[in-house]
């Protein structure tokens, strides 16, 4: 696997659970990160933990993905900070499950403004220097909801089946310029936002899973850290899932 010496990645959502080991995992191959987040003072301890593990540049970025002005801030900053940017991890997400009678507009617009819009805002703040340089990876991490749905999850999966057309959209638009764009689809990983569920359906979700085990939030990291290393540069479009074998498709 080729390393990331002096990429500038910035992750979102990477103060805690997937979004830190993205982060980790990037800083280990190399790369200088953005450990961006809508909790600034987690991001900071996050950045700082990287940092002294690993020896690379790591610092804190705020945004709320959701907002257009914050993520062209937070890209601002990491130019500003860096003089580039060659990664882009669209992890950032929530839920709000509920039956679909019982789910409310502003739940619904929630859910799909950081998980689906969010997305969308800091591509759209990142691109352009991509597309300036010729060069670029994005990752956006969607989810077997979006591929399978999930009874009680029809925000959730709507908005991770979107960043699944978003991501093969992106990548026809942007691949003459250089960059790709790829979609990594987890299925259970125990982390603080599954934490719920999980205590429902775990031992079921495991029975559905071949490989008989949940994913852990370093197996979605390394399928990151994959497609945005120079071996996957003829990839683009694509949606990996890291589910153990729960969705084929």
């Amino acid at each position: 696997m080729s390393q990331l010496i002096d990429k500038i990645a910035i992750v979102t959502g990477g103060a805690q659970g997937i979004g830190r080991a993205i982060a980790e995992l990037l800083a280990r191959r190399g790369a200088q990160v953005v450990v961006a987040d809508i909790n600034l003072e987690k991001a900071q301890s996050t950045a700082q933990a990287i940092a002294d593990s690993t020896g690379r540049r790591a610092i804190a970025g705020h945004v709320n993905v959701a907002d257009s002005a914050s993520a062209q801030a937070m890209v601002d900053y990491t130019i500003a900070e860096f003089g580039r940017i060659d990664l882009l991890i669209n992890n950032a997400g929530t839920t709000r499950d509920n039956l679909i009678v019982r789910i409310s507009d502003a739940d619904w617009d929630l859910v799909l403004g950081i998980n689906l819009k969010g997305a969308f805002n800091c591509s759209k703040a990142a691109v352009r220097s991509m597309m300036k340089q010729r060069y670029g990876r994005i990752v956006n991490i969607t989810s077997v909801s979006g591929l399978a749905g999930q009874a009680g999850q029809t925000n959730y999966s709507s908005s991770k089946a979107g960043l699944i057309g978003f991501t093969k959209a992106l990548a026809r638009e942007v691949g003459p310029r250089g960059i790709t764009v790829n979609a990594v689809a987890p299925g259970f990983v125990p982390t603080d936002l599954t934490s719920d569920i999980l205590a429902k359906v775990q031992d079921e979700a495991i029975k559905m899973t071949p490989l008989g085990r949940l994913a852990s939030v370093e197996d979605v990291a390394y399928a990151v850290g994959f497609l945005v290393s120079d071996e996957a540069s003829f990839i683009t479009g694509q949606v990996l899932s890291v589910d153990g074998g729960m969705v084929m498709q």
